[in-house]
């Protein structure tokens, strides 16, 4: 996968992604979070998974799940427990009440392909403090892997397919461009319309 460390696409066209939706967008939200909550609990309790120290705060607990009504549907977050209680996670409501913001960053991160820059950003902000560049990689790995099998996933029977480009200005590497946004859009059997897949290139008669 391609990465771009320095390309931000305009508002308008990442909420326009974020509204028609992306089937993968729950699981990944749901990944953010339950990453976020899980850092969350390790930095309460001063140690990370299996560690020993003097220093531990508490003992964990498992986790219990938690489903929530969010505007992409219904997602079961899984809330990390401790044993002597006292801790409940704030990325969980940090997280539901930027949902708009967290399903941009995700969107954007589909387009560029996943960002650790991003993946740092959204966790710190859902944590509340820093966190490492170990953390940022396992979780950027997860929702590699997320966001590949949903690329990779089997289409189904459509209708009709709508293939379409349009240019939007974006910074890479220090430079405003023009860049040819493409968006395969299809219509299935019972009359929906799927988000099959976006991409984004210097023009739009390079392969996608």
């Amino acid at each position: 996968m391609t990465y771009q460390t320095d390309c931000t696409l305009p508002a308008e066209l990442l909420e326009q992604i974020a509204q028609q939706g992306f089937a993968v967008l729950p699981d990944l939200i749901q990944t953010v979070i339950n990453t976020a909550m899980q850092l969350e609990r390790q930095k309460h309790l001063g140690v990370g998974p299996y560690e020993r120290s003097a220093e531990r705060q508490g003992q964990a607990n498992g986790y219990k799940p938690k489903t929530v009504a969010t505007r992409v549907g219904k997602i079961t977050f899984d809330v990390p427990q401790v044993r002597e209680g006292g801790f409940y996670p704030q990325a969980l409501e940090k997280g539901l009440r930027s949902e708009r913001a967290l399903k941009l960053a995700l969107a954007e991160m589909y387009v560029q392909g996943v960002s650790t820059r991003k993946v740092a950003a959204i966790t710190e902000q859902l944590c509340g403090f820093e966190v490492t560049s170990m953390q940022v990689s396992r979780a950027t790995a997860e929702l590699d892997e997320q966001l590949s099998q949903w690329r990779e996933r089997p289409l189904g029977q459509m209708k009709y397919l709508y293939l379409d480009a349009r240019y939007e200005k974006v910074r890479l590497d220090g430079q405003v461009r023009s860049a040819a946004v493409l968006l395969a859009v299809g219509v299935n059997l019972e009359g929906k319309r799927e988000v099959l897949g976006v991409s984004v290139s210097l023009s739009e008669q390079e392969a996608h």
